[in-house]
């Protein structure tokens, strides 16, 4: 058995320096910036410096190319932040905004759009389906649209409607058309089994 720390050389016990630079080698650490993620987190320009951008200001308009100091004293006369948009465009776009409040309304966005989850809702119809009725079932198939939920539409058929199916794809059809500002059809009218046609609505 040999001695830990040591290393066998024929009969001879070497004794081992695990500090020895020329045994072990560290490989150089990147050096540690505290703010260097803030710093590309942040996208406001605070501060003049040499250099010329594409202005946009709050409305949306082109301004043109102005020096980046004549850009923060606009944005300090209306009371607005220069944000970089394109830091990448040359010369790099920025546009005066609020960004306070920007980051705010994506932040909102964000959240809405997480808690929103799609699901498929049904709406039944006959072929037999009379006006009071088919504007019911319209307006609750908008409502399940302005939700983000998709909309399966189903035409049942009972007894001898079966042998009609074409007055219950018009039916369907009149249905989208009615729904064609804020829907699209996702999947046109087929028929499903013997007494059913389903037609499918997504919002645009």
């Amino acid at each position: 058995m040999f001695s830990a720390g040591a290393i066998a050389v024929g009969c001879v016990q070497e004794p081992v320096n695990f500090f020895n630079n020329e045994r072990w080698f560290i490989p150089p650490t990147k050096p540690f910036r505290r703010n260097d993620r803030s710093r590309a987190r942040s996208r406001v320009i605070d501060r003049p410096r040499p250099g010329s951008i594409r202005l946009i200001d709050e409305e949306g308009n082109q301004v043109g190319v102005v020096e980046i100091a004549e850009a923060l004293a606009m944005g300090d006369e209306r009371g607005l932040d220069l944000v970089e948009i394109a830091p990448q465009a040359d010369p790099p776009t920025c546009k005066l905004m609020d960004y306070g409040k920007y980051k705010y309304q994506q932040k909102k966005k964000t959240s809405k759009q997480k808690k929103v989850v799609q699901r498929r809702k049904e709406i039944k119809l006959r072929p037999k389906t009379d006006e009071h009725d088919f504007q019911v079932k319209l307006d609750r198939a908008r409502k399940f649209l302005d939700k983000g939920h998709k909309v399966l539409v189903t035409m049942v058929f009972r007894g001898r409607e079966a042998i009609h199916l074409d007055l219950g794809r018009e039916l369907l059809g009149k249905f989208a058309v009615k729904l064609e500002d804020i829907s699209k059809v996702e999947q046109a009218p087929a028929r499903e089994g013997r007494n059913r046609m389903n037609m499918v609505l997504t919002l645009k």
